[in-house]
């Protein structure tokens, strides 16, 4: 606000006139710092003006006499540029009687309004609002306290605190939709207690409480996979919620799940029925294979948990609804194999398998979260610098490439893997290949039966999975029934990746070649069985005799 400089009173002079015009004009007195003035008459407003502009130029005078006494005037501490028509940007100077904090618009600290209009506002620079955006939320005190801080440490700041707050929020918002494992337990439970269900670990996770859930490990709502503790034993705990999350709206209740997938077998079926229904069922799942006579007897003494050689309506039952999940089946059919989890027990539809140490093909593995905020070239530097030393690498390619020997032309039929990632790969504490994750496998059945029929425009219209694409014919818009790509052209695509960064040099340039000739293969795996055995043979046998002599071997 401008200073107030004038103080005064009207005193009208009523009994004084002058000749030939009335009454005189009224008398003025007032006071300008100290000194007695009196004027009258229309001049009053002008003299006024004249001698607060002298005044005014004197304090100027005095003021810039004083500084060229006292040196240079210091720093401005107002940052806002003074921009010319035609000048460069410059520092604008802090003006006495002007406080560093607001910008100098009017010189002397006043600005009388009778004589020119106000200089127009600066328009503030982006470094100003970034300044007041970032420092607002701090109060003033801390403000004071940080005048050093640069605005780019706080950005960065900012940055960090809402990224922390977004991954934070991502993981309980994902974890309570993904995590139900107390529904699972409350309603397997439930149908233990009614007598519906049965099984080798029943007793240990609804009375004795020795079957512990701890960790979640979901990556679907549908399909619950918990690390757990079994009798002091660590374990891996899966059970499916899809029906009951079908059957009811409400996850915390318990909805009849008997109505549906219990259904079968019903009471009064002997038990050469019900062989006939596995046999019947593994046919339409696995194909026609003369071993499933074999696979039959296991499925049974399996189910058999009094070991009374005969099958109660909640054993069979139980056993019935874990064949319906295709990971048990797979992990079932491949049960003889050494690279898959080894099966422990069941109840119902939930069951316990061994838990596997390492459960990616790296030591280290992004969080799902992150993984989109990250560009591949991050995520390939991250795999180099935590994975195991090259011979441990290369004991565990020799177990996958032993794995995909298996399943090819196998007892129980064809196995395709769908998804070949690192993440659904691992290994145990001995470097021996294990494979994490059996929903990323299907059946050539369960292949043919989803493509068989299929209306497509091109190849990718014609894709089970991720990996498993038929051709599409052109000519009849329906899809084929065979894979293009065999399971070994897609590992060695990832061996690439694995083997070659580190490898000895004196193998680097053969392991390479053999690997490029690995992803090249195309076509029918049942054309092609001989070239495809004898490319895997080769490669098993160049990374055998490098870690042969070693520790690894």
């Amino acid at each position: 606000m401008p200073q107030r400089l004038i103080s005064g009173s009207w005193r009208p002079d009523c009994g004084r006139k002058e000749k030939g015009r009335g009454e005189a004009p009224p008398r003025v007195s007032f006071s300008i710092g100290g000194q007695k003035c009196a004027w009258t008459g229309v001049p009053f407003k002008e003299r006024l003006r004249s001698i607060i502009q002298r005044r005014r130029r004197k304090k100027e005078e005095d003021a810039a006499e004083t500084g060229r006494q006292q040196g240079p005037p210091p720093r401005p501490a107002w940052k806002t540029h003074c921009l010319g028509p035609t000048e460069p940007p410059s520092p604008c100077p802090v003006q006495s009687g002007v406080s560093a904090a607001t910008p100098p618009f009017f010189p002397g600290g006043a600005w009388n309004k009778r004589d020119t209009p106000p200089p127009a506002l600066p328009e503030p620079s982006m470094r100003r609002v970034v300044q007041l955006v970032l420092f607002c939320p701090l109060s003033m005190g801390l403000q004071s306290r940080l005048p050093g801080i640069k605005v780019k440490y706080l950005f960065f700041a900012w940055l960090g605190i809402f990224v922390g707050s977004w991954v934070v929020y991502m993981h309980y918002s994902s974890y309570s939709e993904l995590c139900r494992g107390h529904v699972c337990q409350m309603i397997i439970c439930d149908q233990y207690n009614k007598g519906i269900i049965s099984g080798s670990t029943c007793k240990d996770l609804c009375k004795d409480h020795t079957l512990v859930f701890q960790h979640c490990l979901s990556s679907s709502p549908t399909q619950q996979v918990y690390s757990g503790l079994w009798k002091e034993k660590e374990v891996i705990i899966k059970c499916g919620i899809e029906e009951a999350l079908k059957a009811d709206g409400n996850p915390d209740s318990a909805p009849r799940r008997d109505v549906v997938l219990f259904s079968k077998p019903t009471r009064g079926t002997s038990m050469d029925e019900f062989k006939e229904m596995l046999l019947n069922f593994l046919k339409s799942n696995l194909g026609d294979q003369v071993s499933f006579t074999n696979l039959v007897n296991k499925i049974m003494a399996m189910a058999d948990v009094s070991q009374d050689g005969k099958l109660s309506l909640a054993e069979a039952k139980s056993i019935w609804a874990l064949l319906q999940l295709n990971d048990f089946l797979l992990t079932l059919s491949l049960h003889e194999k050494e690279h898959t989890s080894q099966l422990l027990g069941h109840c119902g539809d939930l069951y316990v398998t061994e838990k596997i140490r390492h459960t990616s093909l790296y030591t280290v593995e992004v969080p799902r979260f992150l993984q989109p905020l990250l560009p591949a070239a991050i995520h390939r530097v991250l795999h180099r610098w935590f994975s195991p030393a090259w011979p441990q690498r290369a004991k565990i390619a020799i177990g996958l490439l032993e794995f995909v020997e298996e399943i090819f032309h196998g007892m129980y039929g064809n196995f395709y893997i769908c998804e070949a990632g690192f993440k659904n790969m691992g290994y145990n504490d001995r470097h021996d290949f294990k494979m994490v994750d059996l929903r990323k496998v299907a059946t050539e059945m369960t292949i043919r039966g989803f493509l068989k029929g299929r209306h497509c425009e091109q190849n990718v219209d014609c894709t089970y999975g991720r990996d498993c694409v038929a051709p599409c014919d052109k000519l009849m818009k329906q899809c084929k029934s065979d894979v293009v790509q065999p399971n070994l052209a897609k590992v060695c695509g990832l061996l690439q990746e694995y083997l070659l960064h580190g490898a000895p040099s004196d193998l680097k340039d053969e392991l390479q070649k053999q690997l490029k000739t690995c992803t090249t293969l195309s076509g029918l795996a049942s054309q092609m069985e001989v070239h495809h055995s004898l490319v895997l043979s080769s490669l098993k046998t160049l990374l055998w005799k490098k870690i042969s002599n070693t520790k690894y071997s």
